[in-house]
């Protein structure tokens, strides 16, 4: 039973067998979530960060979990690290407009997957671990950007 939750959250209850860009159909569904936290229950945005971090040893577990059922380093469908990353990138926005979403989509994607430096060196970090801890720096170096693209009035 423990390895089907895993699975599922892991999948990000299924997102991540998207036969197209799985990952990306993970940040989406982050993104929806974050977005009906934001506009509907009346969250702040740090809010949404909060929960990424809260959420981080659930991640952790799933994706080590998951791993070691399919006996794959980071199966292509663990999207759970992207839902972190996404989380942790959307908390970085000084104000909520369609500007501060799609820019925090665009930014989470650019960056999870050219993963600047340290990000790349955290994939190889052991289980579930390095899954999620490349992901959750790409979603700080978006978070920065997000937030000083705020500053500048840029969305």
């Amino acid at each position: 039973m423990a390895g089907k939750v895993a699975k599922a959250i892991a999948t990000w209850f299924g997102c991540g067998y998207s036969p197209i860009a799985p990952g990306t159909a993970g940040s989406a569904a982050a993104l929806a979530i974050a977005w009906l936290l934001l506009e509907k229950a009346g969250w702040q945005a740090l809010h949404v960060g909060a929960l990424a971090i809260a959420f981080l040893p659930l991640a952790v577990w799933a994706s080590d979990s998951t791993a070691l059922q399919l006996k794959r380093k980071d199966p292509g469908l663990v999207v759970v690290d992207e839902v972190v990353g996404q989380w942790i990138t959307i908390s970085g926005a000084t104000s909520l407009s369609w500007k501060a979403y799609l820019g925090a989509f665009l930014l989470f994607r650019l960056l999870d997957i050219w993963k600047p430096p340290p990000a790349r060196r955290l994939e190889s970090l052991r289980g579930g671990f390095g899954i999620v801890a490349d992901d959750a720096m790409a979603g700080i170096y978006g978070a920065v950007v997000l937030f000083l693209a705020g500053c500048f009035n840029l969305y």
